[in-house]
């Protein structure tokens, strides 16, 4: 296959039962957990009407401004996946519109990140599937190629590997290498019972907060 314009298969994804409890987790916790080195950039942003983004990675790198291999992910794509599209961050000619929302929806996938435009945002907007991008456009795409399909792909700096868990709410995105999962989950659960037990101290009225002084003094803060 020549590289550049290929399709590859999936070797391995996120079991449906890690998502589901990745998905009742805030994605800024999960950053936290993840020493907050990790992110999809703050361009891309969710277009839908609300709702958590969290899937495996079915990944799409295409030329900017052309959807042919997007169009040949929706069929392959598995129901719960989420087609990660790496379209150069180009905003000229958008890469999904109304139809192709339409597409996924029907095939249960489990969302859409666009590192380019879409169109028909209104439609978009006034739904709940979760579709993420970086802009919106009147102009259409191409169906030229090349592009490839499931391969490495990296939005911001953020590496996303076919199968990895991909999840995203109002803060933004994120992606939460395969072989991470386990431990990632782990952390982000502590991190957010220990939340839970600190809202409910403050609450009770019974919060500390010394931690900010006991900073301040090691830093060297003068007046403290």
């Amino acid at each position: 296959m020549p590289t550049g314009f290929r399709i590859l298969p999936r070797a391995r994804a996120v079991p449906p039962e890690v998502v589901a409890r990745f998905k009742a987790l805030p994605v800024a916790n999960i950053s936290d957990s993840m020493a907050r080195l990790t992110a999809g950039g703050p361009r891309l942003r969710p277009m839908h009407q609300g709702g958590v983004l969290a899937g495996p990675a079915f990944t799409v790198k295409s030329r900017p401004g052309d959807n042919l291999m997007v169009h040949k992910a929706l069929g392959l794509a598995q129901p719960g996946d989420v087609i990660v599209v790496d379209a150069g961050g180009d905003l000229t000619n958008a890469i999904i519109g109304e139809l192709m929302l339409a597409q996924m929806v029907k095939r249960g996938l489990a969302g859409i990140v666009i590192n380019g435009a879409i169109r028909d945002s209104a439609a978009i907007a006034g739904q709940s599937f979760p579709v993420y991008a970086a802009g919106v456009t009147h102009r259409g795409p191409y169906k030229d190629g090349p592009g490839e399909i499931n391969v490495p792909i990296a939005l911001d700096g953020m590496v996303i590997e076919p199968g990895d868990l991909v999840i995203g709410d109002e803060d933004g995105l994120l992606c939460v290498p395969f072989d991470a999962v386990d431990a990632v989950l782990k952390a982000t659960e502590a991190k957010q019972e220990a939340e839970q037990r600190q809202i409910a101290a403050i609450e009770a009225g019974t919060h500390s907060a010394a931690w900010v002084d006991e900073a301040l003094r090691r830093l060297g803060c003068e007046g403290v």
